[in-house]
């Protein structure tokens, strides 16, 4: 007589990372970390906020090796870095990926800004959140600067000659930028420091509050014609699992850095001579060239004013833009004034661009 088999149950072999995310989740209490998550958030233009972050990862990892090698003092800065060029293990590479990858963040700090102004994900509840970008951004451009001076080339040198003079304007409010402040250690060696811990501090800070926000606001509903800022997601809207959405931003962010390192290898961070005091015969990096031609006409000055209106106008737009609805299509006006400062940065960019060199500062001065 045939024995009857009783059929066991199918038992689901799990991926590697599910195996990885399960230990991990098990030992650190990640899931207390995530936050709903619905599938249009995995599309490319939602995680450009992730990619920026992983972009952040690498220049902290390969700032760290940088700092190995260079000296921080104007004697020394700019031989420090044609010795981590030309003799430190792959500092070549090295420097050129941290170059390189402070170009990308800049490009995805700004498209985020750009993808949450469309899609108006900064209406209420989330204004402060959009506040907190702006925070964002206006420290990547501090890391630009900064970092631009660390090189203690002539472009460096006009850098630093041109923070001086705006410090002296700004008088008692500038001071911590001045000399005055102390003169125990050279300005350069201030910079440095500020380019390594206080700017990464401040970074950290307000990618937590960031971070916190989205976790305990969740992501932003879609922009279609019927969503009202303050909606939550619509009956029926299709949801993600948080380790995917984790997966995918730090899976864009890594293809992106290989492409970095395929750059670097074939275009290495460029460096200028040793600084010439007195002359004036660079520009800005292009994160900041918009700048130039309002400093060609207000003097250094219109580095403040530039600057004040530009973060001004980014913090005012959650006040400005007050009516509920999410869809563009209903917020034409809005999206026609972005358009508009878009293409004036753009301008004020490509004229810098083909412009010859002036002298702006009182150091540039014979």
């Amino acid at each position: 007589m045939a024995q009857t088999q009783t059929a066991l149950p199918r038992v689901e072999r799990k991926g590697l990372w599910d195996r990885i995310w399960e230990a991990l989740d098990e030992r650190l209490a990640l899931h207390a970390l995530a936050y709903p998550v619905p599938e249009y958030a995995n599309t490319i233009p939602y995680v450009l906020g992730g990619i920026t972050l992983v972009g952040f990862g690498v220049l902290f990892a390969t700032g760290v090796l940088l700092t190995q090698f260079y000296h921080p003092h104007p004697d020394a800065a700019h031989d420090s870095v044609v010795y981590i060029i030309t003799q430190a293990p792959f500092g070549d590479l090295i420097r050129s990926v941290h170059f390189w990858t402070a170009n990308l963040v800049v490009i995805t700090a700004l498209l985020h800004m750009i993808r949450t102004y469309y899609t108006a994900s900064f209406k209420r509840p989330r204004e402060l959140n959009w506040l907190v970008g702006v925070g964002l951004l206006a420290i990547t451009l501090g890391f630009v600067f900064t970092g631009t001076v660390l090189k203690w080339d002539q472009e460096a040198s006009e850098a630093l000659a041109h923070n001086k003079e705006i410090a002296e304007m700004l008088g008692v409010w500038g001071v911590w930028f001045s000399s005055e402040w102390t003169r125990s250690i050279p300005l350069l060696t201030r910079i440095y420091s500020t380019h390594i811990t206080l700017l990464p501090f401040i970074l950290l800070g307000l990618v937590a509050v960031h971070l916190f926000l989205i976790k305990m606001l969740k992501i932003s509903p879609q922009p279609t014609k019927t969503a009202r800022a303050g909606d939550s997601y619509p009956p029926g809207e299709k949801m993600a699992r948080f380790d995917i959405h984790l997966r995918r931003m730090i899976g864009f962010g890594l293809i992106l850095f290989a492409a970095i390192v395929i750059l670097s290898f074939f275009v290495p961070a460029p460096l200028g001579l040793k600084a010439v005091p007195g002359e004036e015969v660079t520009k800005p990096p292009w994160m900041l060239l918009w700048l130039y031609p309002i400093e060609d006409v207000l003097g250094v000055g219109g580095i403040i004013y530039g600057g004040i209106a530009f973060f001004g106008l980014l913090a005012l737009v959650p006040f400005i833009d007050r009516n509920l609805w999410l869809a563009p299509s209903k917020r034409r006006a809005m999206l026609i004034a972005g358009a508009v400062v878009l293409l004036v940065l753009a301008a004020l960019i490509v004229y810098a661009f083909f412009t010859v060199p002036v002298t702006h500062t009182l150091e540039g001065v014979p």
